[in-house]
């Protein structure tokens, strides 16, 4: 049983321009920074496809002011993976582009931290600044997969297949994890929200909406003790992410980079 696999960033929309009081605490309102990407990611190898985070769809871009680029399920056969043979879905949180297109993997069993569903479920969704990036239809929509037989809870770090496991972070949100891929270069971790930027890691800088600043940047540190290099740590919503890594071919450039190898720089 091959443990190994090949990993892609597929982008399906995109948000700017924003400015750098968006993207970090304490940042400049005035001051223009980087616009952000949305990925969803594939782990995939002869025995499995994992997809981590599912994205959102037209009618949340429009009410969220975000541009779709191309919608994850057309994405992801375009970059010649089905979404009705993927095995296991990874919900790195319960944001609302992270956890969206809820129908499109109708067999695939769904993995997220037990503290994020009791967070997305809890007394803080009772406040409207902490429920800002829910959507109640895609937590509902879970929700019913846990009483249809297709959730498997994690608690902190564990495995979902071999060569792929999940590490609680928090922060960004309380239950957020990333995950961790074998690959041919060596552990490639994909943080998702754990770092919005390559900046956030690079300058110790937090996303604006955070649940706990003081644990998103200790997740700083929990990324960098579970990757071979910082090279191997793959950000959230970085278009440089796009730029460094290359196109699993001509047709897929700009918008799918594959992970599992060096990048550029």
């Amino acid at each position: 049983m091959s443990d190994t696999y090949e990993v892609y960033a597929v982008k399906y929309a995109h948000h700017g321009p924003r400015t750098a009081a968006m993207n970090f605490i304490d940042g400049d309102p005035h001051q223009s920074s980087h616009d952000l990407d949305f990925y969803v990611w594939a782990v995939t190898n002869k025995e499995r496809t994992i997809i981590v985070d599912t994205g959102f769809d037209e009618a949340m871009a429009k009410k969220r002011d975000r541009a779709i680029l191309k919608p994850v399920a057309e994405a992801l056969k375009t970059a010649g993976i089905a979404p009705d043979k993927v095995s296991d879905v990874i919900i790195t949180h319960l944001h609302y582009d992270h956890s969206g297109n809820y129908d499109a993997f109708p067999n695939a069993r769904y993995h997220l931290q037990d503290c994020e569903m009791d967070f997305a479920t809890g007394r803080c969704m009772c406040d409207d600044k902490m429920r800002l990036a829910f959507e109640a239809d895609d937590v509902t929509a879970l929700v019913r997969k846990v009483y249809a037989g297709r959730v498997t809870y994690h608690d902190g770090e564990d495995q979902v297949a071999p060569g792929v496991t999940v590490h609680h972070i928090g922060g960004h949100s309380k239950g957020l994890q990333a995950v961790r891929v074998k690959t041919a270069r060596g552990n490639v971790v994909l943080a998702s929200d754990a770092i919005h930027l390559y900046d956030h890691l690079d300058q110790n800088k937090v996303f604006p909406i955070t649940y706990n600043a003081d644990d998103a940047v200790k997740g700083y540190a929990k990324l960098k003790a579970l990757a071979p290099s910082v090279k191997h740590i793959i950000p959230g919503h970085d278009p440089k992410v796009l730029q460094i890594y290359p196109a699993p071919n001509a047709a897929l450039q700009g918008w799918v980079a594959k992970l599992d190898v060096e990048p550029s720089a």
